[in-house]
């Protein structure tokens, strides 16, 4: 019987090696056993690729609280969204458009509010940035009235 002895006050201790080199072995072996699980069995399933709207400003967004129509001159945005749905094919919203009437011209026109449904739709990938998908549509449906000429139902392309 292979064994060692150790002292435990001042009566000697005998201490298997053979129970301690078996104990070893046995965690040894389940280690292996873990590591030798494929990673994919491990994880969950892959989320999909981030759904983003691209604002003015290259910058993705994810249901913001404000977007900016008219990058140009800023005469046109959506304030006060509150989304009720986002992705994976479409996100709705209702808002406000607040569009500058422009009259007698732009910088002495005022900003006039228009309830609105925002509806964004057809993601596509993003050019430069892989795995982020990007809305490409945007509806606006007017449930009020809507700023002249603009008709109560329009769809724009998202070209940012």
């Amino acid at each position: 019987m292979d064994s060692m002895e150790a002292s435990r006050g001042t009566r000697p201790v005998r201490v298997r090696r053979r129970g301690v080199r078996r104990a070893a072995l046995l965690c040894a072996l389940a280690a292996l056993a873990a590591a030798a699980v494929p990673a994919s069995a491990a994880r969950t399933p892959a989320a999909p690729d981030p759904l983003v709207v691209v604002d003015c400003f290259d910058k993705p967004q994810v249901r913001p609280e404000e977007y900016l129509l008219a990058c140009g001159d800023g005469n046109n945005r959506l304030v006060d969204l509150h989304w009720k749905s986002w992705g994976p094919g479409t996100a709705t919203a209702t808002g406000t458009d607040m569009v500058n009437d422009c009259r007698p011209y732009c910088a002495a026109g005022h900003f006039r509010a228009y309830p609105v449904t925002v509806t964004l739709s057809e993601p596509r990938s993003w050019p430069g940035h892989h795995d982020v998908r990007r809305f490409t549509t945007i509806r606006l449906l007017y449930t009020g009235t809507a700023p002249h000429p603009v008709p109560k139902d329009v769809t724009y392309k998202l070209v940012y």
